[in-house]
């Protein structure tokens, strides 16, 4: 009898969604056919990695390959700490297979070809956001942001759809970061600036508890249903606006999957998590789903530890999942996901969602988004919502 697979994971914090690693490994066995209860084929070993650093993410992968010795090497990276994984992995020549959120563009200078990536493309959704946004409310639009969410790709995508529908004027809004009071969330005197100047529209990116605090400030300011309020997708989520669902509001969002979509596919997703896990499905069970798919097909190859058939068919494989297409490996061309354009309607505590257009996406490798690459330089190295 063939030993347990073992799948290294690096797990970094995340204050947002605490769970997600077990979302994660929970929709992945799913996704497999495997009862995440009973199974005995797939054995996760997660080591922490602090909030994601590159080099807490080194060390842990380090100790996965050389001291667990675990067969295949994944878990929630950013992908500023993948050049420092690149040459531990491709001594051992073991798949490594990563999940991210989709904070930044894909921008590989060098493509490793032991490494692979489960990416929810948050970009895409920006991009399909701002584009409609422009096409839909014209000119004169503004930003508003913390220093944390500016430090990813998410205000720059959403630019580049702006820019991609003709716009060319985009007001940016980043809140000063108080050291002493990190949560600290002063509105007043933007909000005063919007009433004087009307803004078309406003695009709010926050994430955890200051999206929520943002929206019942927008509430309060008289602003609602004065101007459009265009969201994030991560703060759209069901999870997060249940703490707003009883006030009376309407925002748009993009969204690259919506737990109600009625297609066979994610019907069964949602069934099979829900029905296992006694909790709504999310985007961490769906990326884990997802991944499922794909290694259900490469299990014979995997349980002989045929690596180089397993990488070949990583390379060159797509699966047909509840968001539609997804593929792995970027030098096949990440799929362009199905986008929805959503309007929210909360009242009553009860939530509305109404999809009143679809997302223009695209690639990862357009030469539009070579600005971003040249010109966004950032610190941040945690992967997007490990706060």
């Amino acid at each position: 009898m063939n030993a347990p697979l073992t799948v290294g994971f690096l797990t970094p914090y995340s204050g947002i969604y605490p769970y997600y690693h077990a979302h994660l490994v929970t929709g992945w066995l799913l996704g497999m056919g495997l009862d995440p209860a009973r199974q005995r084929t797939i054995q996760f070993i997660p080591e922490y990695t602090n909030q994601g650093s590159l080099k807490a993410s080194e060390e842990a992968a380090r100790k996965l390959l050389f001291f667990n010795r675990v067969d295949i090497l994944s878990g929630l990276i950013g992908y500023k700490a993948i050049p420092g994984l690149i040459p531990v992995i491709e001594q051992e020549k073991k798949p490594a297979f990563f999940f991210d959120m989709g904070e930044y563009v894909p921008h590989f200078p060098y493509l490793s070809p032991d490494i692979f990536y489960a990416s929810h493309q948050l970009w895409q959704s920006q991009y399909a956001l701002g584009h409609w946004a422009h096409s839909t409310f014209g000119e004169g639009g503004h930003m508003i942001m913390p220093v944390y969410e500016a430090g990813y790709h998410l205000d720059n995508t959403f630019q580049q759809g702006v820019a991609a529908a003709g716009g060319t004027s985009l007001q940016m809004n980043v809140l000063p970061f108080d050291p002493n009071d990190p949560l600290k969330l002063d509105l007043d005197g933007i909000f005063n600036k919007w009433k004087e100047e009307q803004p078309t529209y406003v695009h709010a990116i926050f994430c955890g508890s200051m999206g929520t605090r943002f929206l019942q400030q927008w509430i309060s300011s008289g602003l609602h249903k004065r101007i459009p309020l265009l969201v994030h997708e991560t703060m759209a989520y069901d999870d997060i606006l249940d703490d707003i669902k009883h006030i009376d509001m309407e925002m748009y969002t993009a969204q690259l999957w919506m737990r109600e979509d009625e297609s066979q596919a994610n019907r069964a997703f949602v069934k099979k998590f829900e029905t296992t896990a006694q909790q709504p499905a999310n985007i961490y069970a769906l990326m884990g789903y997802e991944a499922g798919l794909i290694w259900k097909e490469l299990l014979p190859h995997a349980k002989k530890r045929d690596w180089d058939t397993v990488k070949q068919q990583l390379r060159t494989g797509i699966i047909q999942g509840p968001g539609g297409e997804k593929n792995f490996y970027p030098l096949s061309g990440f799929a362009l996901p199905n986008t929805n354009i959503i309007k929210i309607s909360t009242s009553r505590n009860s939530l509305h969602k109404i999809i009143i257009d679809r997302g223009k996406g695209m690639r990862f490798d357009a030469k539009e988004f070579e600005t971003i690459h040249d010109a966004c330089v950032t610190g941040w190295q945690n992967p997007f919502l490990c706060i």
